[in-house]
């Protein structure tokens, strides 16, 4: 008898997810006093500043107003084709997609890595006087609580269309830089339904984030909760 009362007792779970809290924010840009006039230093620059530095030049414009089309994503190859005009060098700055990186560590040795195999093909290229400096500054993320709880993932398909672009930048990227496992807020809030959003996960793993613009990331969003959640239903 004892023993059967422990077993229905080791079965009983709680059902109860804990709702998404959702939130939106801002980057505060902040000016780091640094400045590159040439290769040679904006790659000993590099080499010093701060992670926030890196993460501010390769994802803070996603936030800018988008009055135009850019033609690069990073504020490093934008500034080879526009300040060095060197459009070898600024193509393969392009390349470089954040997301790909474990750390920000990481992203920084590659940046420098791919400037001194340029300079190694040009010798005069590190001391090449800049039509316009690289300006470098940092960002600080502020957070605000929207005061809306979601419960069921099915109350996504009616939210995501109307969600402010920031708030989609907090928890679908900024989140890969606070979360240990690189995932998104979406995701780790998923998991904990018993895998019955596995579908809606794997297809947000899949979905490329750097090389979308934070509108279409929107979208892709809602097409994906809003065909899931519709076959489950």
């Amino acid at each position: 008898m004892v023993n059967h009362v422990k077993r229905k007792s080791t079965q009983k779970q709680s059902t109860e997810q804990t709702p998404f809290v959702l939130k939106d924010c801002a980057l505060i840009a902040i000016a780091t006093g640094k400045r590159a006039f040439n290769l040679k230093e904006l790659r000993d620059d590099l080499n010093i500043v701060s992670e926030d530095s890196i993460y501010q030049h390769f994802w803070g414009s996603l936030l800018e107003p988008l009055f135009e089309e850019r033609e690069y994503n990073n504020d490093f190859a934008a500034w080879a084709r526009r300040g060095l005009h060197d459009d070898k060098l600024a193509e393969r700055l392009a390349m470089v997609d954040p997301s790909e990186y474990t750390n920000l560590e990481q992203l920084r040795e590659e940046l420098i890595e791919i400037i001194e195999e340029r300079w190694d093909e040009n010798e005069s290229l590190p001391w090449r006087l800049a039509t316009e400096p690289f300006v470098f500054i940092e960002s600080q993320i502020v957070v605000f609580d929207t005061d809306k709880r979601i419960q069921q993932p099915e109350e996504l398909t009616t939210l995501l269309p109307n969600l402010s672009t920031s708030s989609i930048f907090y928890h679908f990227i900024d989140a890969r830089r606070r979360l240990s496992d690189r995932s998104d807020d979406f995701r780790a809030w998923l998991t904990g339904f018993n895998g019955k959003y596995d579908d809606i996960c794997q297809q947000l793993a899949a979905l490329d984030l750097y090389f979308s613009t934070l509108t279409e990331l929107r979208q892709q969003l809602t097409q994906i909760f809003n065909n899931c959640c519709g076959e489950l239903s």
